[in-house]
């Protein structure tokens, strides 16, 4: 069961906006300046600079965490992200409710986090939102989405183009759309 988002957002019903003024005015500010500013120093120079920028917005990205300029990031203020994890080159981050990132968790190139959806049920179809959660070591391949209230459990792998749109477990291997159990990991290998 999907739950509705905070008071900021809104009954569409009348074709109004889903989020208040002051939302939408934050993304737009952080959108100029990591649009102008987070090409300052390309990888890996720019590690800190970036993580700067969006501690600036909100985020809480702990040190050695490493974001590429080209990725994607609706709302700073709703990502987490511990030392080691990765928001790779054109990743979408997608973050209408909190989206963390454990220790060591890889998000690959164009991979799509999505934390928003619409409840088809409701007749305005009242935009929702759960968290995402990628555990220590898990990892999110190249071109693969994961959806609302996703939880990437300890060392699980999402495959090339796969689609999570249920918890995968510990040091699992999961691909297709949707996604199906293709293989364990062993955890030995990571350590």
């Amino acid at each position: 069961m999907t739950e509705p988002l905070d008071a900021e957002a809104r009954d569409t019903l009348g074709g109004g906006p889903s989020f208040s003024v002051a939302n939408r005015l934050e993304r737009a500010l952080f959108a100029v300046c990591w649009t102008l500013f987070a090409w300052v120093l390309p990888p890996p120079l720019g590690w800190g600079w970036r993580r700067f920028l969006l501690r600036l917005f909100g985020a809480r990205i702990e040190a050695k965490a490493k974001v590429y300029p080209s990725a994607k990031i609706w709302l700073p203020r709703h990502l987490r992200m511990a030392a080691g994890s990765t928001l790779g080159p054109s990743a979408n981050c997608y973050n209408m409710a909190p989206i963390s990132l454990g220790a060591g968790a890889i998000v690959s190139q164009r991979a799509f986090l999505c934390a928003g959806d619409h409840d088809f049920r409701n007749p305005s179809f009242q935009l929702v939102a759960r968290p995402i959660v990628l555990e220590p070591q898990s990892w999110v391949a190249a071109e693969a989405f994961v959806g609302p209230g996703v939880t990437l459990a300890e060392g699980s792998v999402l495959a090339a183009r796969g689609v999570a749109a249920k918890d995968l477990p510990a040091w699992t291997i999961w691909g297709g759309n949707p996604a199906a159990q293709i293989g364990t990991r062993d955890r030995r290998a990571t350590r």
